[in-house]
């Protein structure tokens, strides 16, 4: 467990009043307790939990099949073991919250991923716990990293913009974007990631397809290659993508990548503590503008546990900018039954502003490959 993660939800316990909290989500369960319990996001049913108490207690439910290694790395002495099949996980929850003295409390409990049947099952076992929603209070803390989180997403940063850079520069004419795809996962799992989410390989008229991965399509002369991916460790996640074009860009392309990049610097010039998120991104939206094409509704958003976390810098973003957030940003454009082009970059928010941490590969220019 990160103490200081711990130090912050208990804050924010006590500012909503409540008496717990409880984590259920894979994401939410990692945060609290410091560890991706490895079956809990594959298997819905495979619940796990943590209770977090406003006066600093810990308590966590896992299965017997995990056991071993729930002991060995959560490094939480109040753990309560469900046997699969026979158990009913929010038995042992309840059962735990019996133990915590928490039975007529005020709890909060996170109501976005937990099924209606396990909550229903919930409040008949504990039918005096006041029962509220526990999203906002995970959400807002987890807008800003503690200094181990950011430490963690700038190294898992570097190392996914890298594995993306080789790969594109390996590219050649003739190539499947499967191959590209063999090549990018060996060399993401070789600088030192654990795990992955989200590939995008598009190449030539794919390109234009939002969120596709590979297929066997080969490249050619003139295509232009999107290529995205989230690396991940210890649950957490980086989000770097990079476009690159086989041979010699069109004019068109090489104007609307200086845009995008012109984009970029914008934002980055932006992002800043005490910044309105929705100034950024209409301010960003004058520089795209020029290009006559159609925005998505944001240009940056929040990012670690999961792919997207708030605050979202765009048309319906209200929050302010704060020293201690990490994100994305991603000027992109999707010209419909033509291509796609995205440069999608992490950074961080000092006091004194905007840190990139995805510096691996050059993007002022588009990458010339093949």
């Amino acid at each position: 467990m990160d103490q200081e993660i711990i130090t912050r939800l208990r804050r924010r316990i006590s500012d909503a009043d409540l008496d717990a909290i409880v984590a259920i989500s894979p994401e939410n369960v990692t945060y609290v307790s410091g560890f991706v319990v490895p079956s809990q996001s594959l298997m819905r049913w495979r619940h796990a939990a943590c209770i977090l108490t406003a006066d600093g207690r810990v308590a966590m439910v896992a299965i017997d099949m995990e056991a071993s290694t729930v002991k060995a790395h959560a490094g939480i002495d109040d753990l309560r073991i469900y046997r699969e099949f026979s158990d009913d996980p929010m038995d042992k929850l309840a059962d735990a919250l019996k133990d915590l003295q928490l039975d007529h409390g005020k709890v909060g409990i996170e109501m976005e991923y937990l099924p209606a049947k396990d909550f229903a099952t919930l409040q008949k076992t504990l039918p005096e716990v006041r029962w509220t929603a526990a999203d906002p209070v995970f959400n807002e803390a987890r807008q800003i990293k503690t200094p181990n989180e950011t430490a963690l997403l700038r190294s898992l940063s570097k190392l996914t913009d890298k594995a993306i850079g080789d790969t594109l520069l390996s590219a050649k004419i003739g190539m499947s974007e499967m191959e590209l795809a063999g090549k990018l996962l060996a060399s993401l799992f070789a600088g030192g990631a654990e795990s992955y989410k989200l590939m995008i390989i598009a190449s030539g008229e794919r390109s234009q397809f939002p969120n596709v991965g590979p297929t066997d399509r080969k490249l050619r002369s003139g295509d232009l290659i999107r290529m995205e991916i989230f690396g991940q460790r210890n649950g957490y996640l980086a989000g770097v993508c990079r476009t690159a074009v086989v041979g010699e860009a069109t004019a068109e392309a090489k104007n609307i990548w200086a845009n995008l990049i012109e984009c970029k610097y914008l934002v980055m010039d932006l992002i800043k503590p005490g910044a309105g998120c929705a100034e950024i991104y209409r301010k960003f939206l004058q520089k795209f503008s020029a290009l006559g094409f159609q925005p998505i509704s944001f240009v940056a958003h929040g990012i670690g546990l999961h792919l997207h976390e708030e605050p979202y810098m765009g048309r319906y973003g209200h929050a302010t900018v704060e020293s201690g957030m990490v994100g994305a940003f991603e000027p992109l454009v999707y010209i419909p039954g033509r291509f796609g082009m995205q440069n999608k970059d992490m950074f961080a928010v000092s006091e004194s502003g905007c840190e990139l941490l995805s510096d691996c590969t050059p993007t002022d220019t588009l990458l010339k490959v093949g």
